[in-house]
């Protein structure tokens, strides 16, 4: 007896719900294991946060809003089509919520990549539009890291590799460079001439180039506010722009980490590098507790419904 497409398409339906809670839990008692790990530092944190300035963490909460709007500004600097606006922006936060359930950004990704895909762009062109807006991104850090650390000299150290690591990274290199041109190499160097295309094509269109460096430069500088106005409301003795270039140098460390979100990875080197700058770890911890709160835990189950609502109307 053969199933009908409606009852396939039902049992998919379920499965795929099954799954998103399961992976929804997964992530929540994973949060609860760190925050068992760490009950004293999140008990005092939690406190302080309890009595922080109201005003400030609405700014905060105001910014978190804009990096959706600004990472939707920067994906449709990346591609030469217009994309639908509402559509864009709440795959966007369906795609923040998500990319805290995969490690590196998958989830964020495979959401970007269906909603282009599902916009009529083909898969690799798609892919390069992510990689397009992924190199801006970087490319924007790095500019404002190297910008902010003359302002505060001394809050940075350059770090000093032990040999052993430069060795294996110069090996590293020869055995690259020394390997035969294979399939795979080729198709990276296929993907990568795919990408120098798509960017020269988009810099061709100030509009879209315009888009793509704002929208990447506004989404670190709305997260940098975000960490920033929870600092104030929480009294941490720390000037706004010493924050701003500790959250830029910390979120680029906790990126060599791919856990989901950062979770974990972030929220360490956040709070270490609060408290090596001179905040309490009281305060460090207040701060980091309340960026992820009005990050992370806050948004998680709307954009985890968003994304189901989008994939429902075929959206994704």
């Amino acid at each position: 007896m053969t199933t009908s497409p409606a009852r396939r398409a039902a049992s998919l339906g379920r499965r795929r719900v099954h799954w998103h809670a399961g992976v929804l839990l997964a992530v929540l008692c994973g949060g609860l294991y760190l925050a068992r790990r760490h009950w004293p530092a999140v008990e005092s944190g939690a406190g302080r946060l309890a009595g922080a300035d109201q005003g400030w963490l609405l700014v905060g909460a105001t910014a978190a809003l804009g990096t959706w709007a600004a990472s939707a500004l920067a994906q449709q600097g990346a591609v030469l089509r217009r994309l639908p606006g509402p559509r864009l922006l709440a795959a966007q936060f369906a795609a923040s919520a998500v990319g805290h359930l995969l490690p590196a950004g998958l989830g964020a990704g495979a959401v970007n990549l269906r909603f282009l895909m599902r916009c009529g762009l083909p898969a690799g062109r798609s892919a390069s539009a992510l990689a397009v807006k992924a190199t801006a991104g970087a490319a924007v850090r790095l500019t404002l890291i190297a910008l902010l650390a003359p302002a505060c000299p001394g809050l940075l150290r350059r770090p000093h590799p032990a040999p052993t690591a430069l060795a294996v990274a110069v090996a590293a290199l020869v055995v690259l460079g020394a390997l035969p041109m294979t399939p795979w190499w080729a198709r990276c160097r296929q993907a990568l001439s795919a990408v120098r295309a798509d960017i020269r094509a988009l810099h061709g269109c100030p509009a879209r180039a315009a888009a793509l460096w704002g929208g990447s430069l506004a989404f670190a500088a709305l997260h940098c506010l975000v960490l920033a106005s929870v600092t104030q409301a929480v009294a941490l003795p720390l000037p706004p722009q010493q924050v701003a270039l500790l959250y830029l140098a910390a979120s680029s460390a906790a990126a060599l980490l791919p856990t989901p979100g950062g979770l974990g990875s972030l929220d360490a080197a956040l709070a270490l590098a609060l408290t090596v700058a001179g905040a309490p770890g009281a305060a460090a911890a207040s701060a980091v507790l309340g960026y992820r709160l009005l990050t992370v835990w806050l948004p998680l189950l709307p954009g985890l419904l968003v994304l189901g609502v989008l994939v429902r109307r075929k959206a994704l």
